[in-house]
């Protein structure tokens, strides 16, 4: 099996020292150190075949940067091992650097004043991309991701769109294998999500390369990955393909039915009413409970339908309920 990320046993302690409050408690803390240590990630091993795209996830103080940070050779573990693409990253930061890209949505490696063209052209020097590769390369990205019309224009005058579409070439002129998308539609409007979004996608299919990504945007999971890993206080609690989450996890359903009359009453074990107006009628069904053919064998007995659509809750509500389970 063909694995570019590797870890086993993964785990690491952040040493902190007490303080004390005023100018006696810092003289007390320089004559009296105490420390503590506090364990971000604990024990955790997962594998990623190469062309897969995964979302790491978990509430704030997770441990998802701490261990983004650990694959890419910022932080060394405290015990237990990982490889990627063969390297042992923070023995071969330097060496993996050329084959690995990073998007951070709250950072840029764009220069403010100065337009994408000019910080690619430092990029391609810094991975000592010779010229007749960078400039096939950067054709192909300014099709790809559209950048043309804003290529020569400053960074400072691009919108948040814009600029992340440019930071995403930034990060792929060198062909990286690996690319680590933290937050990467953060702050952006519905449109520029769903440009983003697509060329995560084509991207992965075109070019083969793998994706690791971290978001709080439920719909950045659903629409590029295919498969997710959920982290809580720094365990993995479950590493599933998207597929058989929404299987095993689903027990419920949205039905939405247009009526004839303007509101009716509905009272059944397992349904919970959530709209009822204006021809209007909407309901969670618990399928554990209920069957959606009951429930609208029920309805027709009470009203004729013109319409009915039937939804899965949304993926926020499945991770939602995963971390109410951990902690219980």
């Amino acid at each position: 099996m063909n694995y570019v990320i590797q870890t086993e046993k993964l785990s690491k302690n952040f040493v902190i020292r007490q303080t004390f409050p005023g100018i006696w408690g810092a003289i007390k803390g320089l004559c009296f150190s105490k420390t503590e240590e506090i364990p971000a990630i604990q024990g955790i091993s997962f594998s990623v075949k190469a062309g897969e795209r995964v979302a790491f996830i978990g509430p704030n103080g997770a441990g998802k940067s701490t261990t983004i940070k650990m694959l890419t050779g910022i932080l060394y573990p405290t015990s237990g091992w990982i490889k990627v693409l063969g390297f042992v990253p923070w023995k071969d930061r330097h060496a993996l650097g050329y084959k690995i890209g990073t998007v951070f949505g709250q950072r840029t490696q764009l220069w403010h004043h100065l337009p994408p063209s000019d910080t690619f052209d430092l990029l391609a020097k810094i991975y000592e991309i010779e010229r007749p590769v960078y400039d096939k390369r950067l054709k192909e990205l300014l099709d790809v991701f559209e950048i043309g019309p804003f290529f020569h224009k400053p960074v400072r005058q691009l919108s948040l769109g814009e600029r992340m579409r440019c930071e995403l070439v930034a990060s792929l002129l060198h062909k990286p294998a690996i690319l680590f998308l933290d937050e990467p539609t953060i702050g952006l409007d519905i449109n520029a999500k769903l440009k983003i979004r697509g060329l995560l996608n084509r991207l992965s299919k075109e070019y083969g390369t793998t994706l690791f990504l971290t978001s709080h945007d439920t719909a950045d999971i659903e629409q590029v990955c295919e498969r997710v890993i959920i982290l809580d206080q720094g365990s993995i609690i479950l590493d599933s393909t998207l597929k058989e989450l929404k299987k095993t996890y689903l027990k419920k359903k949205i039905l939405t039915l247009a009526t004839d009359d303007e509101q009716f009453s509905l009272d059944l074990a397992g349904v919970k009413i959530l709209e009822n107006a204006d021809h209007h009628f909407v309901c969670e069904v618990d399928l554990e409970k209920i069957s959606i053919d009951r429930v609208i064998q029920e309805t027709l007995k009470k009203t004729s339908l013109k319409d009915v659509t039937i939804e899965d809750p949304s993926m926020e509500e499945i991770i939602r309920t995963l971390y109410g389970t951990a902690h219980v």
